[in-house]
């Protein structure tokens, strides 16, 4: 039966020869094996779900042709498409496809059972969708109208209201979105997805984080529901993935990625895709999945400069009905320098305080909240300490270390002081100016400067930063 399937297909690539050209006939048909023939039906395997609708799509008559020429005007032919290579261990999961319009599949190697819906273990419904109903997973709160614009973000936000408009129609597709922790990728994306469901009722926008992803795949695998999976993601019009980097050293999750991915790409669907990193920084990708990242537009979200810092804590606190005073906001902006999902935090936490106190939001307030929140690592040592023992061995007053008095002797100490509290707390340089009389942060660079300079130039004074370094250690380890 090997030999004639073998025999039947051999005859037909000689009448497709005749009818395409040598460059597509090495492409498109060299790749394809016979596995069998029964009756007046071939089967043939092709490599992938891309490969089949590519036939189906462009080489139908050609196809026909050559199965009626070979078997006769009942010829039928049928695709086996590889949609899991397997490994040593597993074989390959195939799905078999009759050749014909409207592409109904039949129950091939994957043994659907009952109406084929992945219900039982997934979120999503795995049947027709209607955009009315579908649960989109998009947060209502994250808009283009609260997502505060920056030079830390101006790029990506324009390309994400250009695709809003014109979702697949742009060159924008796919939008790669990266960047670090809490710099507003997702509030980013979600926007998007918001506005395209507003303002285009008709179409169907799906967000999902590359987990869900990941399970859902993994469970369709297990269920032998692959093409239902399938099927699911092909009806979406907008397609969000987050934290595309996670789907690294997973070369399943990937191939079945891949293949979505390019037929969205090829139905004029829009793709969205946020990262920690750009696509060139990516680890443990198939190459060919990294190319088609790169089709449309990257575009990095930085961390926030401190005129949008101060914009994102007045648009916060404005939505939430709270006025809060110019210099409370100045304070924020410049001691929360980690990532924007920290200082809404901490503006919950001072709301919380506010509310709970019966007091109105002010600096002292402020400052109150956020020693709490921003502490030291335990097995530091305390601002206090530094300050004490720095002020011990140049033999001067704690208090003047923490005074407005500018006198060589006394402000040596104080920027050897702020020098290790730089280097042994976890305190922002406002918060370790607020600890030596209220001075702000730029004082604290030009004191870390000055005493990097002066260990360079004078050796002396290097002995003695290391000398009062090896005490403020001897109190880390007891």
């Amino acid at each position: 039966m090997e030999v004639e399937c073998g025999t039947i297909w051999n005859d037909c690539l000689e009448i497709i020869r005749k009818e395409v050209d040598e460059q597509n006939f090495n492409t498109w048909f060299k790749p394809i094996i016979p596995l069998r023939s029964e009756a007046d039906v071939l089967t043939i395997q092709v490599p992938s779900q891309f490969f089949y609708e590519w036939l189906e799509e462009h080489y139908v008559p050609v196809l026909k042709k050559a199965v009626h020429g070979v078997l006769g005007a009942s010829g039928r032919l049928e695709y086996s498409v590889i949609v899991d290579s397997g490994n040593h261990q597993n074989p390959p999961l195939m799905v078999n496809y009759p050749n014909g319009t409207g592409m109904k599949r039949n129950s091939g190697s994957q043994n659907q059972n009952g109406n084929g819906n992945l219900d039982d273990y997934s979120p999503f419904s795995f049947k027709a969708l209607d955009p009315r109903t579908v649960n989109s997973r998009l947060n209502p709160s994250y808009s283009f109208d609260n997502f505060v614009e920056g030079d830390c973000n101006r790029l990506a936000r324009s390309a994400g209201l250009a695709v809003a408009k014109k979702p697949g129609v742009t060159s924008f597709n796919p939008l790669m979105l990266y960047g670090g922790v809490g710099v507003g990728k997702t509030h980013l994306v979600q926007s998007i997805g918001n506005e395209i469901k507003k303002s285009l009722p008709d179409k169907i926008v799906l967000y999902v984080d590359q987990n869900d992803f990941t399970n859902q795949f993994l469970n369709a695998l297990q269920n032998h529901k692959l093409q239902d999976f399938q099927n699911f993601y092909l009806q979406v019009d907008l397609l969000i993935l987050d934290d595309v980097q996670f789907l690294s050293g997973r070369e399943k999750t990937q191939e079945m990625f891949f293949h979505i991915f390019n037929q969205l790409h090829q139905s004029g669907k829009q793709i969205i895709m946020t990262s920690d990193c750009p696509p060139r920084d990516l680890k443990g990708f198939q190459e060919r999945l990294l190319s088609r990242f790169k089709w449309g537009l990257t575009a990095d979200l930085q961390e926030p400069d401190f005129e949008t810092k101060l914009a994102i804590i007045h648009n916060k606190m404005e939505s939430d009905g709270i006025e809060i005073p110019t210099e409370v906001a100045e304070y924020l902006a410049y001691s929360v320098d980690t990532n924007l999902r920290d200082m809404e935090g901490v503006l919950n936490s001072l709301m919380f305080h506010a509310t709970l106190l019966k007091k109105e939001i002010d600096l002292e307030l402020a400052k109150e909240v956020l020693k709490n929140i921003v502490k030291e690592i335990q097995s530091d040592v305390s601002v206090d300490f530094i300050q004490k023992t720095v002020a011990d061995y140049f033999k001067v007053s704690l208090d003047s270390l923490k005074a407005k008095v500018k006198k060589r002797e006394i402000v040596i100490p104080r920027q050897v002081a702020m020098y290790f509290c730089k280097r042994y707390t976890q305190l922002t340089l406002a918060l370790i100016g607020e600890n030596f009389g209220g001075r702000d942060h730029s004082t604290v660079i030009h004191a870390l400067e000055s005493v990097e300079d002066m260990m360079k130039a004078d050796s002396n004074f290097k002995n003695s930063v290391d000398e009062l370094s090896k005490k403020l250690k001897l109190r880390m380890v007891s």
